[in-house]
């Protein structure tokens, strides 16, 4: 067997192991849980509102804007996260040990990361149908949806995996929490980006969050509701160009910055952070 089957093999068991021992875990599940009920009260009292100038409900433009926030708040903060978090506890170190495994170990996150969406975006999807009205997904609908999510994986995971290189301390994920919290603010994803002012639209625009908003509405929603869209259309074009941009600014990066972060790990900076660790907690 070809050391990439190896690799590919090893990397689906052990993602497929990781997500089912989130589906058993108490803390997991309810990080599943939450996001979708705290969402599924928030489209509930968007339902008699309706998007300006249209006759069509707020919530319903906001329950797909949210799939696109889903998708990009995996790929760029769930990524992070677990890449911190692995590195403190010292997995990061085991699987450099292995030959081929930190290969494997990027390729068992993106099946946890993948599962975990998926399971999520079935939790917002299922109660949100029964909420609000003029969901529809037709062939385009369903032709847009196979390249947006993969494009849009490739688009944040790396991103991620960039950021949760660079911070070595789990405590210091709000530097780009908030951040993200920022942008999730401002680029269309609860209310019409057009109502905003024309430097946040153009911030809002460079970054990926705004375009996996925009594209999964277009999955959504009848094309009567371009009406609230910058340019009046779903621009798919754009949408690709954009993500695909940062998807080949993440893959030139992450590759570079995860050897040098898996150069730096050690036995003794495990042990460093261990320590330090200790130290707040004492």
């Amino acid at each position: 067997m070809s050391s990439i089957a190896t690799v590919a093999r090893a990397g689906l068991a052990r993602g497929g192991i990781e997500l089912r021992q989130t589906l058993t875990t108490a803390t997991d599940l309810w990080t599943y849980l939450f996001p979708a009920v705290l969402l599924t009260g928030t489209i509930f009292f968007m339902r008699d509102a309706t998007v300006p100038g249209t006759d069509i409900s707020l919530g319903a433009r906001t329950l797909p804007s949210t799939f696109g926030m889903g998708l990009a708040f995996s790929g760029l903060m769930t990524v992070a996260t677990m890449l911190v978090t692995d590195r403190e506890d010292g997995t990061l170190l085991r699987a450099k040990a292995i030959p081929n495994g930190m290969s494997g170990y990027l390729v068992s996150k993106i099946v946890l990361v993948g599962g975990m969406t998926l399971i999520g975006f079935v939790l917002q999807l299922v109660p949100g149908l029964f909420i609000v009205e003029g969901l529809h997904v037709d062939a385009a609908g369903w032709f847009t949806l196979l390249w947006l999510v993969p494009l849009g994986f490739v688009a944040t995971m790396p991103i991620g995996a960039v950021f949760g290189s660079v911070i070595d301390n789990p405590r210091n994920m709000g530097l780009v929490m908030l951040p993200v919290i920022g942008l999730i603010a401002v680029s269309g994803i609860f209310y019409p980006i057009g109502a905003m002012p024309g430097w946040l639209q153009a911030v809002a625009q460079f970054f990926p969050i705004y375009w996996l908003g925009l594209g999964m509405r277009s999955v959504f929603l009848p094309d009567a509701l371009t009406v609230a869209e910058l340019g009046h259309s779903w621009r798919h074009l754009e949408t690709f160009g954009v993500l695909t941009l940062w998807a080949v600014l993440g893959l030139a990066l992450a590759p570079v910055i995860l050897r040098r972060m898996a150069r730096r790990e050690s036995g003794s900076a495990v042990a460093a952070r261990r320590e330090k660790a200790l130290q707040r907690t004492a």
